[in-house]
């Protein structure tokens, strides 16, 4: 592995970068609350600000970005100088979306607030699949006022803004989301439970459903007290995730199998994309310091819809 290369600091709880082909990143910023272009002398540039908190982003198929906005379900919070989500403080809390955003001009346009009626409460992370159609996961709302925990799922919704439907409910904080190579599987991690979970999609939307008794839609387990965040999907099909406490990037194989480690440095490593000609820079947020670093990943990174094909 080769070693980190700092690309920008001062970050306010950089997530969802997006490794552009003019070699810039546009990324959110949580805390900021912005989406942000790093270009790569590392100046950065405001294209929108997104009241809430903007958590993740991805590219979509008229040129816009799509955002996950969890609506303010995380407080900043300050430890020894690093940046930590600390719980909901219920009077910023403005309620989750997706929304999308014009690179031209800024605008900022609320796509999804419900799906049948019930409210999305803090959408975390989004994937493209090749039908014009999206899969996000929401990660649910702790309110320790009123002592609940609001357990979402994950849902499939249209680009533009047609529909939106419940593809598995419920899950326990789910987080990043990534489909396999072929678009067969859709993969997702679950942070409190440190598991990446998969199911095969039978039709854009639409996923199997498994036996309570059937093991197989647990890719892998982690061992101990490891978190997991968003993840991206190598062109191998393994899959990429931002692993929390020990702070770095955890490669499993679509056999269920611990590739590798990649260390960080950074407790809260929140996400990897993949750019560059030929797709093997990694570009990875470090969200408790502040920085987006970049490095020479072993294998290219999964060409994404609308993006890099």
């Amino acid at each position: 592995m080769s070693d980190l290369i700092e690309v920008a600091s001062g970050l306010a709880f950089p997530e969802g970068p997006i490794a552009m082909p003019d070699g810039s990143v546009v990324l959110v910023e949580m805390f900021g609350p912005r989406l942000t272009r790093v270009h790569p002398d590392g100046t950065k540039e405001t294209i929108a600000e997104i009241p809430g908190g903007p958590n993740g982003a991805a590219l979509g198929p008229d040129g816009k970005f799509y955002i996950c906005n969890n609506g303010g379900r995380f407080t900043e919070t300050d430890m020894d100088g690093l940046t930590f989500p600390g719980p909901l403080t219920r009077s910023n809390y403005i309620g989750g979306r997706i929304q999308v955003v014009d690179p031209d001009t800024g605008k900022v346009e609320d796509l999804y607030t419900e799906c049948d009626g019930r409210p999305l409460l803090a959408p975390n992370d989004l994937v493209f699949d090749a039908h014009g159609g999206f899969y996000f996961t929401d990660h649910g709302l702790v309110d320790e006022e009123e002592r609940i925990h609001r357990l979402s799922g994950i849902y499939y919704a249209k680009a533009d803004g047609s529909s939106i439907k419940e593809v598995v409910f419920p899950c326990d904080d789910p987080n990043g989301i990534g489909l396999s190579p072929d678009g067969t599987k859709l993969y997702w991690a679950e942070t409190w439970r440190g598991r990446l979970l998969q199911r095969d999609i039978i039709a854009p939307g639409e996923v199997s459903v498994p036996s309570i008794v059937d093991t197989s839609q647990c890719l892998y387990g982690f061992p101990g007290l490891q978190l997991l965040d968003s993840l991206a999907v190598d062109s191998a099909g393994n899959v990429c995730v931002a692993t929390i406490v020990n702070g770095g990037v955890s490669v499993v194989s679509p056999q269920g199998e611990l590739v590798e480690f990649v260390p960080t440095g950074d407790l809260i490593t929140t996400n990897i994309c993949f750019g560059g000609e030929d797709l093997r820079t990694a570009y990875i947020t470090l969200s408790t310091t502040g920085r987006l670093v970049k490095m020479t990943w072993p294998r290219p990174g999964l060409a994404l819809e609308y993006l890099n094909k």
